[in-house]
């Protein structure tokens, strides 16, 4: 489980270190900076997919998403040096993303690179690398470190030069990823390639939720829901049916859903609701119906992640489903770290009722996005690695 998320210079993420619980939910006004603590984690899942340098790519470039508020000293530094508040220094000019969890931490640190005639001049460079036990990072608790072209492995006592030859725009993961010569690389890259998004579902008339679709035993549901009845399927025949009849009938009293399939093995959805004669098809259903039934598929998953962010499950569900949602995701809760990013007061509320709930609400403060409340002491420990040496 993820107990730390720590981000640096990620547009109105100055200096935010967060503690994390089993369920989370992240609130704030408009504006605090909620979507920026999202899109940090999606791009820190992108480190193990080989996809980080496209994503920022895709955001406008490391110079478009580094911090771009003021240049003075960060709230940290800030707080401990009151008497020079307004000191200014030079932008930094390295975006850094990192975590700590139960068995093994990690952060990236990534920068411009040196001028030269490439085409991809404007492509940042990973920096820095590093995998350590522990919750926050000490050079002698680092197992595995890499610094510009070169990665290396502790071994016993010592450090073993894996490679000088890494390139700058992938990570380690895509490197030296091996289950025998680097267990903790290959350990953690397969743990974050684990993690689970769910941000937006489509329930327009032509979403493909709506249509019938060729069906395959399917424990994960894709992210645009494409595959609900057969996800739903799955559910029924190899994960907890009845939870998933409870979990309709909590939102939609006397309701029940089924899946129909033809010959030609295409499977849809059969929604019966309590009074009428016969079930109606995904094609029938409101939008806010199919999107909780795609969240009934998601959150019910007989293959649960290590970590599901979910952002913004409120939206086109009808307020009075605010608790009966709260009470599925604490469930799913049970058995896999559950991320939630909300604007709904209600769902906020009745997420909060849940003893496993840890509440973190975002404030801004001259463009800085700061947990609410959190002063230096309740802040988590947290060391970043490019600013000490690797031992």
């Amino acid at each position: 489980m993820l107990t730390t998320l720590a981000i640096s210079n990620y547009r109105s993420l100055l200096h935010l270190v967060m503690p994390l619980g089993p369920l989370t939910v992240i609130t704030g006004p408009n504006a605090s900076g909620k979507s920026n603590v999202y899109r940090a984690l999606r791009l820190l899942a992108e480190t193990a997919r080989g996809g980080v340098i496209q994503a920022l790519a895709s955001e406008g470039g490391l110079d478009s998403t580094l911090w771009a508020g003021p240049e003075q000293l960060s709230r940290t530094v800030r707080n401990r040096e009151a008497a020079v508040q307004g000191t200014t220094r030079k932008r930094a000019l390295r975006l850094s993303l990192g975590f700590a969890a139960d068995d093994f931490s990690y952060a990236i640190s990534l920068g411009i690179p040196p001028k030269t005639v490439s085409a991809f001049a404007h492509d940042p460079e990973i920096k820095r690398e590093t995998i350590w036990a522990g919750p926050f990072y000490r050079p002698a608790s680092a197992l595995v470190d890499r610094q510009g072209s070169v990665i290396k492995i502790r071994s016993a006592k010592s450090w073993e030069i894996v490679t000088d030859r890494a390139t700058s725009f992938e990570s380690m993961f895509n490197q030296v990823a091996d289950p025998a010569r680097a267990p903790e690389v290959f350990q953690m890259r397969d743990a974050i390639r684990g993690w689970r998004f769910y941000d937006h579902f489509r329930a327009d008339l032509n979403a493909p939720a709506r249509l019938p679709q060729l069906g395959t035993r399917t424990p994960v549901l894709h992210h645009d829901g494409r595959d609900l009845a057969a996800a739903i399927q799955t559910i029924l025949e190899i994960g907890d049916g009845e939870a998933l009849r409870e979990a309709v009938s909590d939102a939609f009293p006397g309701s029940s859903v089924a899946v129909g399939w033809s010959d030609a093995g295409r499977f849809s959805i059969q929604f019966q609701q309590e009074g009428l004669l016969r079930p109606l098809s995904a094609s029938e259903l409101s939008d806010g119906t199919l999107r909780y039934l795609l969240w009934i598929a998601a959150l019910l998953t007989p293959r649960p992640p290590s970590l599901m962010v979910l952002n913004e499950p409120e939206t086109s569900l009808h307020p009075d489903l605010m608790p009966a949602l709260a009470r599925l995701i604490g469930r799913a809760s049970e058995n896999t770290q559950v991320w939630v990013v909300s604007h709904s007061s209600r769902l906020i509320v009745s997420l909060e009722k849940l003893s496993q709930c840890q509440s973190v609400a975002l404030e801004k403060d001259l463009g800085e996005t700061r947990v609410a409340g959190q002063r230096l002491l309740d802040e988590p420990a947290w060391h970043w690695p490019d600013k000490e040496s690797s031992g």
